[in-house]
Formats: structure tokens, sequence, C-alpha cells
């Protein structure tokens, strides 16, 4: 691979990767964040008695483990840019 400080002139963005990049991760987002509050909503029925018994009984536990979901998905949602940067990079020289 090649290194990216060594090459000389000009940057050119392209903007086709970039694109599909940012269109990719639209719409997976989608699914993740979607995927997260739901489960966050599910795993919070199944476990109301437990969290209930630990001080998040309500809608506190619920909030509880979307936020948590919601915090698996941003870490996924990084790691998929990240890979994706590297799979279509965002600039060229020359």
């Amino acid at each position: 691979m090649r290194d990216v400080a060594s090459t000389k002139g000009p940057r050119r963005i392209l903007w086709q990767n970039v694109s599909t990049v940012v269109s990719a991760a639209i719409l997976i987002s989608a699914e993740v964040f979607g995927a997260a509050f739901a489960g966050g909503w599910a795993v919070a029925n199944v476990f109301s008695d437990f969290l209930s018994f630990i001080g998040l009984g309500g809608s506190s536990g619920v909030y509880a483990l979307q936020i948590l979901f919601f915090l698996v998905g941003l870490f996924v949602m990084a790691t998929f840019v990240r890979n994706a940067m590297r799979v279509e990079p965002f600039t060229t020289s020359g």
C-alpha cells in the first residue's frame, strides 16, 4: 500500500467515492439506529422485573438501554465509515 504522506502534488477529492460512502452510511445508520431503539425497548420489556429490581423500572430502563444500544450503534457506524474510506479513498494525488 502506498504511503499517503510521501505523495507530492495537489490532492483531488473523488466526489463519486464520497457520495458512495455517504449514501451507504445514511442507509446503514437508519437500520442500525432503528434497531438500537427497537432493541432497547424490546430488551427492557423482557428484563422489566430485573430493571425494576436495580432501580431502573418504568421508562427509565427503556431509555437507559436505548442509550446503551445507540452508543454501540455509533461505534458500528464509525467503524463502517473508517473501513469504507479505506476501500473508497476520498482523495487522490494529481
